[in-house]
C-alpha cells in the first residue's frame, strides 16, 4: 500500500498564494509520476501539475506561469506553489502518485483531497 498525505489548502483572496504539500509513504519501489489534480463541482478532475520519472514536468494550461511544482530531496514529496490565484482555481486538489510497489505491482494512489478556495 502507498499512502499520500496532503496539507496546505485553505481560503485565500484573489491574487494571493498558497503552497500545497504531499508526501508518499508505504511500500514504494518506484514513483514514476507524482503531482496534483483538481476537481470543482460539476467538472471533471483535471491536471494541475505532475512530475514524471523521465524528468518531465507537465502543467495544465490554466495554471502555466502561475503554479510551480517542486520535489523534496527524498523524491517522495512534492510541493505545489500557487501564485496569482483566481476564483476559478477554487477546487478540491488531489495528490496522485503512480509507480511500482515493493511487490513490483503497479499502484495508482490518491490523497484524500484538500480544499482550496479563492474568494474575497
Amino acid at each position: 500500500q502507498v499512502q499520500l498525505a496532503e496539507s496546505g489548502g485553505g481560503l485565500v483572496q484573489p491574487g494571493g498564494s498558497l503552497r500545497l504539500s504531499c508526501t508518499a509513504s508505504g511500500s514504494i519501489f518506484t514513483i514514476n509520476r507524482m503531482g496534483w489534480y483538481r476537481q470543482s463541482p460539476g467538472k471533471e478532475r483535471e491536471l494541475v501539475a505532475t512530475f514524471t520519472s523521465g524528468g518531465n514536468t507537465n502543467y495544465g494550461d490554466s495554471v502555466k506561469g502561475r503554479f510551480t511544482l517542486s520535489r523534496g530531496d527524498a523524491k517522495n514529496s512534492v510541493y505545489l506553489q500557487m501564485n496569482s490565484l483566481k476564483p476559478e482555481d477554487t477546487a478540491v486538489y488531489y495528490c496522485n502518485a503512480l509507480g511500482y510497489d515493493d511487490s513490483r505491482m503497479v499502484y495508482d494512489s490518491w490523497g484524500q483531497g484538500t480544499q482550496v478556495t479563492v474568494s474575497s
